[in-house]
This record gives structure tokens, sequence and C-alpha cells, in this order.
């Protein structure tokens, strides 16, 4: 499993529309082959930042969800409520390595 992390503060007037667009955004991710899931989440505390949580088959099929119509679409709605330019992390699923070595 491929994992990344996307972490964005998005401007208060923006909120709603965020996650309104960002929830079309996930459920379109869904229906993409290589997509297992895709997280949104809110702090509770701090109401303009988000995490999305997205989990990839593999690193190739993170990039194939970069060239989705849906993506763009999310990529250039979303970009005026940024707060500031998201980041990102990226991580791999030592759990399911070591499952793998079982099963071998």
């Amino acid at each position: 499993m491929y994992i990344v992390h996307v972490s964005m503060e998005i401007k208060e007037e923006y909120i709603e529309a965020f996650k309104a667009a960002t929830m079309e955004n996930s459920r379109c991710s869904l229906l993409e082959e290589g997509v297992s899931r895709f997280d949104v989440l809110q702090q509770v505390d701090n109401p303009g930042n988000f995490l999305l949580c997205e989990v990839y088959r593999t690193p190739g099929d993170q990039l194939k969800h970069r060239e989705t119509e849906h993506f763009k679409k999310w990529k250039a709605v979303t970009a005026e409520m940024l707060q500031k330019p998201y980041t990102f992390v990226k991580y791999g699923n030592l759990s399911q390595e070591q499952l793998k070595g079982l099963a071998d």
C-alpha cells in the first residue's frame, strides 16, 4: 500500500465549499481501481484544518489519480480556498509488508 497524507489549511469563508468539493472528489476517487481509501478529516478544534488520507495500491495509482478529471476539477476549484499551499507526506504500510512476508 502507498499512503499519502495531505494537510490543508482553508480560509474560514470557504470551509463549507471546500468540504463539498472535497467530498465529491473523495467519492469519485473511491471509484478508481487503484484507490483503497480516501478519507477526508477535519480538525475538531480548528475546523479550517483538513487532512486527506489517501491509500493507493501502488505509487503509480496515485499518479493516475492526479490525471483524473475529478482531481483536476477539485484542484482548480479549491486553489483559492487555501490559506497557504498544502503539504503532503508519503508513507508505505509496514503492516501490509509484514503480512505479505507471512504469506510467502
